[in-house]
């Protein structure tokens, strides 16, 4: 049986921060691959107008490509509508029924999880994993966890990532100020952001 990591974000431009989490995340569970999954039209970020699924798909290939364990999925980008989590798990496991799931995301999204869309089955469904960053006040997320565990049986993994100090939010903002985004991410995605204009009036 197979082990899988799913990274999902809109990754409006993926950053380091990303890469070492999934890396960090395939290394300590021991996952066979790690499969990020660019957003579609995501339900949360309706307040900000959210870069092409293309661009947000070539920027997150540019990044991934020299790691062997790691695989790029349109299967959200080509919905019509809004995305959520759930259904792209259901099509993963009905791809993938003899693997197991680990699905990534940070310790915010965590602390939300139960507000998700068919939030009970997708616990059931895979494995989670939380990271956070140094500094991060984990008292809450504790707090969410012992309710997971307690109310539905549910352990949820943390791991904590040093460089998710990085966010994209950041570097949208660096490239409107025209400052220097290098080191914060791969130099391929940094040419493609430059190269194609994106994030000038962000």
């Amino acid at each position: 049986m197979s082990k899988i990591g799913i990274m999902g974000g809109t990754f409006d431009p993926i950053h380091y921060g990303h890469l070492v989490t999934a890396e960090a995340v395939r290394d300590e569970f021991n996952l066979d691959k790690v499969i990020f999954v660019p957003a579609g039209n995501p339900p949360h970020k309706k307040a900000r107008k959210v870069t092409a699924g293309q661009h947000r798909y070539m920027m997150t290939i540019l990044a991934t490509i020299s790691n062997p364990k790691f695989e790029v999925s349109t299967i959200e980008l080509t919905k019509k509508g809004y995305t959520y989590t759930i259904d792209t798990m259901r099509e993963f496991k009905e791809m993938l029924p003899d693997s197991t799931f680990y699905f990534i995301t940070g310790a915010d999204a965590v602390l939300e999880i139960l507000k998700w869309k068919d939030s009970e089955e997708l616990l059931k469904i895979c494995e989670f994993v939380a990271a956070t960053r140094p500094g991060f006040d984990i008292s809450e997320l504790e707090k969410e966890l012992d309710f997971i565990k307690e109310k539905h049986n549910k352990i949820i993994y943390k791991l904590e990532v040093p460089s998710l100090a990085i966010s994209s939010t950041d570097i949208r903002r660096r490239v409107s100020e025209g400052r220097s985004i290098k080191y914060l991410l791969p130099e391929p995605v940094e040419r493609y952001i430059y190269k194609n204009g994106l994030y000038k009036d962000n």
